[in-house]
């Protein structure tokens, strides 16, 4: 069976969870709920972020806990499925298609996080974008 592309593992058909988690883990305390998003979730933060904006990955788990109803967003799978939304927008810039219609990933990406270096445009992609937008 051949690999998922990014655009498919960012379309795949999921649902959220929301969960109440039985102790402490990473910023969310013991008892709360939390939200594991999905890709078209993130996907759809991001491109609703405005031109000339950033969002730090923190507000976003903030506002999609809220938008829940949940106390926090999952950390771990906010970040993995992040990665999945940005990897996406930039295999569908590689396969013709123009920067105004891929999902602005350099808007939440910070230049220097550690997302930044693993993703296939590298840094000074996401440096060069944040510049044109003038953020």
């Amino acid at each position: 069976m051949a690999k998922k592309t990014w655009i498919e593992k960012r379309d795949a058909k999921k649902e959220f969870v929301v969960k109440t988690i039985d102790k402490k883990f990473a910023d969310i305390p013991e008892g709360s709920r939390m939200l594991i998003a999905t890709p078209q979730i993130i996907n759809t933060y991001v491109n609703n972020i405005p031109f000339g904006k950033t969002r730090e990955l923190t507000t976003m788990r903030t506002d999609l806990a809220a938008t829940y109803n949940t106390d926090k967003t999952c950390p771990v799978t906010a970040g993995i499925f992040l990665r999945i939304v940005a990897e996406a927008a930039y295999e569908e810039l590689e396969n013709n298609g123009s920067i105004e219609q891929i999902t602005p990933f350099w808007r939440i990406v910070s230049p220097n996080s550690k997302l930044a270096k693993k993703l296939s445009c590298g840094e000074a992609f996401i440096i060069n974008q944040r510049i044109k937008e003038g953020c």
